[in-house]
């Protein structure tokens, strides 16, 4: 490993009289949902994220279902004559990241903002996935089986890019949960607007002989599907990403990248690794 001064954090916002403006504003956007532990879930991993990049200025957006609404938090930035950088809290391309960001920004020509790309695929969501499996009693032993498999639930997206990023998460995850080289089979399905269904990517791993399947969920915070999904698990059922700390370290890379175009890791974050 490089030594860590050569990861120089991007600076905090910047002390009265420092002669530097601060940095731009960390804008989490969640889907927003009726499950009253969405907000507080995402609220939970914003406070590891300040943790992480003390002095940076986290907020939480939200496209429907809950306050505060992107739009509201970027007319109070434009107010404030802030810069922002928008972290989708979505996993895969589709029309939230695609149609709605863009257009917030679009309605507020005068603020300085730019988008990050949606969380997967990244390694760090292969890990944070496979945590969640284990906490629901996934084990070596699993790993080592014929017999088990996962299906990778999310929400689903007729955006053919969303498919293929799921495919990638999933055969990220396959190879984290794999032994000896071979991975673990792992199939993407969805709750809506896509297929298969969790119902039949379980039927199509059962069909190859993995008789212990378990689900994965590939979302960021509890809600409808996450909750309808995990009732098809036929063994066990993991629970959302949520506030897991490599969920948190990846939504500081996000931001890294998208502000400065290359991803930056101060000595906090390298220690949590």
């Amino acid at each position: 490993m490089q030594p860590l001064t050569q990861f120089p954090a991007p600076g905090p916002a910047a002390a009265p009289g420092a002669g530097r403006p601060p940095a731009p504003v960390l804008v989490a956007v969640g889907h927003g949902s009726r499950d009253p532990r969405a907000r507080a879930t995402l609220a939970r991993l914003l406070t590891r994220v300040r943790e992480l990049r003390p002095g940076l200025d986290v907020r939480l957006a939200h496209i429907e279902l809950n306050a505060p609404l992107l739009d509201d938090t970027l007319t109070a930035l434009a107010a404030e004559g802030r810069e922002a950088v928008l972290v989708p809290l979505l996993l895969a391309p589709g029309h939230h990241v695609t149609h709605d960001l863009p257009a917030a920004l679009t309605a507020l020509p005068g603020l300085r903002a730019r988008t990050a790309a949606p969380l997967g695929p990244h390694p760090l969501l292969a890990e944070a996935l496979a945590d969640r499996l284990a906490e629901a009693g996934w084990t070596a032993a699993d790993s080592a089986s014929a017999a088990t498999g996962v299906v990778l639930a999310s929400a689903g997206s007729r955006d053919p890019r969303s498919a293929a990023t799921l495919r990638r998460i999933a055969a990220d995850l396959g190879a984290r949960l794999g032994t000896d080289g071979t991975p673990v089979p792992v199939l993407a399905a969805y709750a809506s607007a896509a297929a298969p269904t969790v119902p039949e990517a379980v039927a199509a791993l059962t069909a190859r002989g993995r008789h212990r399947v378990a689900v994965a969920s590939c979302f960021t915070a509890p809600g409808l599907f996450a909750v309808r999904a995990a009732a098809h698990a036929p063994w066990i059922a993991a629970d959302p990403l949520g506030a897991h700390p490599a969920l948190a370290r990846l939504v500081l890379r996000r931001y890294d990248r998208a502000r400065t175009g290359r991803p930056a890791t101060p000595a906090r974050e390298l220690a949590a690794i």
